[in-house]
């Protein structure tokens, strides 16, 4: 698979977790911020389970060895951290204004950031296009809050949302560059359970304890399976072969997603300027994917060489192959 599929894949996994994490915190009682921390103990407690149980068909096989050395380490630490950092700031930024500021500014930041830092690294490939469309298609779908917040908590709730987005924008940049010997799979569930007994503390101020009935553990299993493990899994994969700004606009598909399974699954109705949006939302990510897919390298026309069409001299040595650095 490619890695825009990879992509695409994590950003309609991410948008069954705004149903799934929200149902999580109804039937328990548990605050946003408890449920985020929920979300990424299961996510990552869920993973490292799997890979002792799997460890020796893994060892096998030559890949998803234990995480060994400074740089594995410090990396899955790196992990936990940002993950934390952004799910924090992301919840605080929700109980401070609303859901649709905070997915605003987070969701439509994190692009930005993520590709001005390219720009700074020379790896630019011109998607400002496809971003201000994309950007413009959120602010549609999503909407701005009505009424109820003053100026100081919009502004204070902005703040923790661009915090948010420079974290995730950040994870993102980092993992575009993996550290060898360090499997997707690994740097996910190490880097979250890190991240959820980081976010333990904070918490737990709210109060953590619920009664572990069937349909909460069902539901926080399944919110630290799909939209969690799967879904970063897959992330980091398809930054192995994508440009991180490329990934940072297919996110966006995460709440299209949720608005689309919203008005399944729970009747809400969408007005015309969110349908636009979501056009247009829609539209910018498939045009990402589209430039991301593998392109044939047979595709140009190709030049024939001499040595095919041009009988080499009895008795002459071949000539040595040019450099790569002039093909």
């Amino acid at each position: 698979m490619s890695a825009s599929v990879y992509l695409v894949m994590s950003g309609l996994l991410w948008g069954t977790g705004g149903l799934t994490g929200t149902e999580f915190g109804r039937v328990t009682g548990l605050s946003a911020l408890a449920v985020a921390a929920y979300r990424l103990l299961a996510g990552g407690g869920l993973i490292v389970i799997f890979r002792i149980a799997a460890g020796t068909a893994g060892r096998a096989r030559g890949g998803g060895r234990w995480p060994a050395g400074r740089a594995a380490w410090t990396r899955i630490a790196v992990t936990g951290l940002l993950a934390a950092a952004f799910q924090g700031c992301y919840f605080t930024a929700v109980s401070l204004t609303s859901v649709s500021l905070a997915t605003l500014v987070t969701i439509g930041g994190a692009p930005v950031i993520v590709q001005v830092a390219e720009r700074f690294r020379g790896r630019g490939r011109g998607a400002a296009g496809a971003t201000v469309l994309a950007l413009c298609g959120l602010g549609l779908l999503v909407g701005l809050p009505s009424g109820g917040p003053g100026s100081a908590a919009v502004l204070a709730s902005a703040g923790f949302a661009l915090l948010a987005a420079a974290g995730f924008a950040t994870l993102t940049l980092i993992g575009s560059s993996p550290v060898p010997g360090l499997d997707d799979l690994t740097v996910t569930g190490f880097g979250f359970a890190v991240g959820g007994l980081v976010l333990l503390p904070f918490a737990a101020v709210s109060g953590l304890a619920f009664r572990p009935g069937p349909a909460a553990i069902g539901l926080l299993i399944a919110l630290g399976t799909g939209p969690t493990a799967a879904a970063y899994t897959l992330f980091f994969r398809g930054l192995r072969g994508a440009p991180a700004g490329t990934a940072a606009l297919l996110a966006l598909l995460e709440p299209l997603t949720a608005t689309v399974l919203a008005a399944l699954l729970l009747g809400d109705r969408l007005s015309l300027p969110g349908m636009a949006g979501a056009a247009l939302l829609l539209a910018a990510v498939t045009a990402t994917a589209l430039r991301g897919s593998p392109v044939a390298a047979t595709a140009g026309p190709r030049r024939r060489s001499w040595r095919r069409t041009s009988p080499r001299p009895a008795g002459s040595s071949p000539r040595p192959p040019r450099s790569a650095a002039r093909r």
